[in-house]
């Protein structure tokens, strides 16, 4: 069978069983692997050309770490906080421990047992994004940190695929030259690209940037470039893009090179799962049902309750770590790459890839339900997890009826802090409430009056008096919260005023049925004030540059607020 005709079979085959997963609501990538078994040996044994296909896959795993690469910061432990580093963190180390012992117990061998271990320890960055982005989550304070701790995993991933690529093939003698080459290699390395990352790469950005063509060749270019020069001085060609992408990372344009790699990714990682699929030893699962059984457990309940115990411990609250959790509760691409370079360089055998590709697929298969019914599944859960909280995590102040307040903001860590300087211009008692631990701790700072607490905690509502409250904001950005804002506040007090926030037009009119004053729409506000500019300035350019600059004075503002 030719290639060409081969592909052509193969991608029909997976577009079907993709309309499949659709119907499910289940990720492609799960369906990615099921047709590569379809199209394996022990069905429609369809892969002839498998050097071909290798080829091909590997291109794609090349190209998803060079975007991986570009939104890997070097700023990105920073960014994502302390929440981010120590549940990330603090979940990889518990899940290679449980993991590995739980493989020895097993009667796995040492290599294969850390191997086995380490897969289970990342989760898969792709699916999490998708999912967080279709239910509206990634402003949520619970999809932020999820967010950060899955770059805090994919960092610890590069360095696991780096020393998979570094010691193949190499024995304990020469273990010790190899790793003095590595790091004389690597300051090497590390020197000419940061030279070139300052000095010259945005040099050439800015001058190509604005041909869009020359832009996405020269990504390519420049991805291959690193992979190959990696690849001669010793390390594997996937880290050379890796880093390739790292180095774009800091520029304007990585976004851009990113969006217009990712259709090139999603067709060549296409072929890699289906390998992947089509390499699964179908004759070994009834050895194989009990481990991964086993295995599945570690993942799907042990990394949820580590990553909830240790948010509690944060001062996060109940619901915060369950949602977190639950973002953890599968491994993903990056556990398939690091076993298949396993099997590559001869450390695992294909037995051991078939036990973590099944695990990967009960893992997807069930955290994506759990994630997309989150809402509707902590109510039930909420119960058990009372028991994971080793830190009592009440209000920092309780908000009664002998504590009046004209005007209460809920939600300080986005804009909130631009509302609190209209609100204190009223001259009248107010109060910020908040439940991320990071925002009280910036209020105590700045010493605005403040609480912590949950609005979506039905409870904590309960503890406020809205009798004399004159004016409620929310700029927290779940529907259902700001809905039971404002009936709490029309059941209780009609006359006052309630300001809400919401991205969506369907969400908005909601909010006002059940009597919102206002509905803060950032999208129509953002048009409304871009009309007034294009009305007022015309095509002064001269005009526009100044917005531009009081603009980037108002950002400067609020970033230095926010340190």
């Amino acid at each position: 069978m030719e290639i060409f005709t081969e592909i052509s079979l193969i991608i029909l085959l997976v577009t079907v069983v993709s309309f499949l997963m659709k119907f499910l609501k289940q990720p492609f990538i799960v369906g990615y692997i099921l047709s590569g078994i379809i199209a394996g040996p022990y069905f429609l044994n369809l892969i002839d050309s498998q050097e071909n296909i290798e080829f091909f896959s590997k291109i794609g795993i090349t190209i998803l770490l060079f975007i991986v690469g570009i939104h890997l910061s070097p700023k990105v432990i920073k960014e994502t906080g302390k929440a981010s580093s120590v549940t990330g963190l603090g979940q990889i180390l518990f899940t290679s421990i449980v993991g590995y012992a739980a493989c020895r117990m097993l009667g796995f061998d040492n290599l294969s047992s850390i191997y086995i271990a380490v897969a289970l320890t990342f989760s898969s960055t792709i699916i999490i994004l998708k999912l967080l982005t279709d239910k509206g989550d990634m402003e949520r304070l619970y999809g932020r940190i999820s967010v950060g701790f899955l770059l805090v995993q994919d960092l610890v991933a590069t360095f696991a695929l780096i020393i998979v690529s570094t010691f193949a093939g190499t024995d304990s003698a020469s273990l010790l030259s190899v790793v003095s080459l590595l790091i004389l290699k690597g300051l090497l390395l590390g020197v000419v690209i940061i030279l070139v990352s300052v000095k010259v790469l945005p040099r050439i950005l800015s001058s190509i940037a604005s041909a869009q063509e020359l832009l996405f060749v020269f990504s390519i270019a420049w991805g291959m470039m690193f992979a190959s020069v990696f690849y001669v001085l010793g390390f594997s060609i996937e880290i050379g893009a890796l880093v390739a992408g790292i180095a774009l990372s800091t520029t304007p344009f990585a976004y851009e090179i990113a969006s217009r790699l990712k259709p090139l990714r999603d067709f060549f990682i296409l072929l890699f799962f289906i390998l992947l699929g089509s390499q699964v030893v179908l004759d070994t699962i009834p050895q194989i049902i009990f481990p991964a059984f086993i295995l599945f457990l570690i993942v799907f309940i042990g990394n949820p309750t580590v990553v909830a115990v240790l948010m509690n411990l944060l001062g996060y609250k109940r619901k915060t770590g369950f949602m977190a959790g639950l973002t953890v509760a599968q491994i993903g691409e990056f556990s398939l790459i690091f076993a298949s370079m396993g099997v590559a360089v001869g450390h695992i055998t294909n037995e051991v890839l078939s036990l973590i590709t099944l695990v990967a697929l009960m893992t997807i298969a069930s955290s994506t339900y759990l994630i997309m019914f989150s809402d509707k599944t902590y109510p039930r859960l909420s119960g058990i997890l009372k028991l994971l909280e080793f830190r009592k995590v009440g209000h920092e102040k309780r908000i009664g009826s002998d504590q009046n307040h004209d005007t209460i903001l809920f939600g300080y860590d986005r804009v909130g802090s631009d509302l609190v300087k209209a609100i204190k211009k009223l001259d009248t008692s107010y109060l910020v409430v908040d439940y991320n631990p990071e925002a009280i701790k910036k209020l105590q700072e700045q010493e605005i009056p403040h609480a912590y607490g949950d609005a979506e905690d039905a409870e904590f509502l309960d503890d406020i008096y809205f009798g004399k409250v004159k004016m409620i904001v929310s700029t927290i950005p779940d529907v259902d919260t700001n809905k039971l804002l404002v009936e709490k506040l029309s059941n209780t007090n009609p006359k006052a005023i309630s300001i809400v926030l919401s991205h969506d037009a369907k969400q908005t009119k909601e909010l006002y049925a059940k009597g919102a004053s206002y509905v803060i729409t950032p999208i129509f506000l953002g048009a409304q004030y871009a009309s007034h500019m294009i009305s007022k300035h015309g095509f002064d350019a001269k005009s526009f540059i100044e917005e531009k600059e009081r603009h980037l004075q108002y950002l400067a503002r609020r970033e230095k607020n926010n340190n």
